[in-house]
């Protein structure tokens, strides 16, 4: 199998850059640049230039173009993905789950690791796209408002059911039928990212914390709160509190929530808003309480007991990361292939085990069980049915509120 090998490593030292990844510099590289992407900095990957070069506007596309299909000659497929996404063994240099997938079919993976922000990667395909040729990859992943533009500009392909038995059948309900790709017909689920509220026991110090409202409107937590730097996660969490839909708010209902926010800035409750880098925060105790990614927070709580987390009743955001197939790529079906390969417990639960993403596979704990019992029984990887039923999205935004929206968020928070 062809694939991306870095140099050897031993499994601690494996183990080290994984910890980093998740909490330090290369996780802050891929999260701290979605905001700046999918607003007013969208920059040369950007809306803007799109309709200079008279690509039309989302939401004017009938969908993706077919490309023929060489699958049934050429058995590879190309797979471009984050880095530090995937399974790895104890020698850093072979992902077990690509290899199974491999001997099982005789499809050469040739997996690459070559995204490490959304709009550096969408710059970097964009030029092919627009000019309808292959870009050289059958499998992309995109974080949800990406991939939402693609599908709106026609640039990806329609996916075939028949060869996603799996996928049909184990993905969670949750994520089911994003408004910007109903029924999943462009694309499917590599993980959840859900955003949660983390906090340090021994910084509270007996201070009670249940909600947003306690974050902003407590006076012994003032200076001592974090918000994340991503409007989607910090607006959203903030609409949740206020009884508002992330899915379903009007101008009005944002504007409502930055002021709020406002507020807590200028009094000095909000000590800062951060990328990945509240991770340093919270385990100091500089920050007492924070909205937080539950993929960090698996990682927190593995090396300090002081940290936890817990889920408002009024809800929490997820957002999540999709597999696609650009238009003209040569290995549609072998690409399906391995979208479904990936919905099959076993496969899912081993790449669970690694990454300690949300999985988005009904089915999987058993398998995960087997594994890692710990793992199978964190909600944060495995959503039970009461925490996936306080799951929202955040809507869909035109580019004229992605760009409005943003300049506001980041007036808010000095960006």
């Amino acid at each position: 199998m062809e694939q991306y090998e870095p140099d050897r490593l031993s499994a601690a030292q494996v183990a080290a850059v994984r910890r980093s990844f998740r909490n330090g510099r290369a996780a802050l590289t891929r999260r701290s640049l979605l905001r700046a992407s999918a607003g007013g900095a969208l920059a040369a990957g950007g809306l803007g230039s799109l309709s200079a070069c008279g690509i039309p506007a989302a939401g004017q596309s009938q969908g993706g173009v077919s490309a023929q299909d060489h699958s049934a000659e050429e058995k590879t497929v190309s797979f471009s993905n984050w880095t530090e996404y995937m399974d790895v063994d104890d020698s850093g240099k072979r992902h077990p789950t690509l290899d199974q997938f491999a001997k099982r079919t005789g499809i050469k993976v040739k997996y690459t690791e070559d995204i490490n922000d959304n709009n550096e990667f969408f710059g970097k395909i964009k030029p092919q796209l627009a000019a309808g040729q292959d870009t050289g990859r059958d499998l992309i992943v995109l974080t949800d408002w990406l991939a939402a533009r693609l599908i709106r500009l026609g640039w990806v392909q329609k996916l075939d059911p028949a060869n996603l038995p799996h996928a049909y059948a184990n993905l969670s309900t949750q994520f089911r039928s994003p408004d910007w790709d109903p029924g999943r017909a462009y694309s499917y689920v590599w993980q959840g990212i859900s955003t949660v509220i983390a906090y340090n026991k021994k910084a509270l110090d007996g201070v009670e914390v249940k909600s947003i409202s306690d974050l902003l409107d407590n006076p012994k937590l003032k200076g001592r709160v974090g918000f994340l730097s991503e409007m989607r996660d910090s607006i959203g969490m903030t609409l949740l509190d206020m009884g508002k839909d992330p899915a379903d708010f009007t101008a009005d209902d944002y504007d409502a929530a930055i002021a709020r926010l406002q507020k807590a800035v200028d009094k000095g409750q909000i000590r800062r808003f951060t990328g990945n880098d509240y991770t340093s925060d919270l385990t100091s105790g500089d920050f007492a309480a924070c909205v937080a990614w539950a993929g960090d927070v698996v990682q927190l709580k593995a090396d300090s007991p002081d940290i936890d987390f817990l889920i408002p009743d009024s809800g929490y955001m997820t957002s999540t990361d999709n597999l696609l197939i650009p238009n003209k790529a040569r290995h549609k079906t072998n690409a399906e292939r391995l979208i479904d390969f990936y919905y099959e417990p076993r496969a899912a639960a081993e790449l669970a085990a690694y990454i300690n993403y949300v999985c988005p596979v009904d089915g999987v704990k058993a398998e995960l069980a087997k594994i890692d019992e710990d793992a199978a029984n964190n909600p944060l990887i495995i959503p039970d049915k009461a925490m996936a039923a306080k799951s929202r999205a955040f809507r869909s935004l035109s580019s004229k509120e992605e760009t409005e929206f943003e300049s506001k968020f980041a007036k808010l928070t000095g960006a």
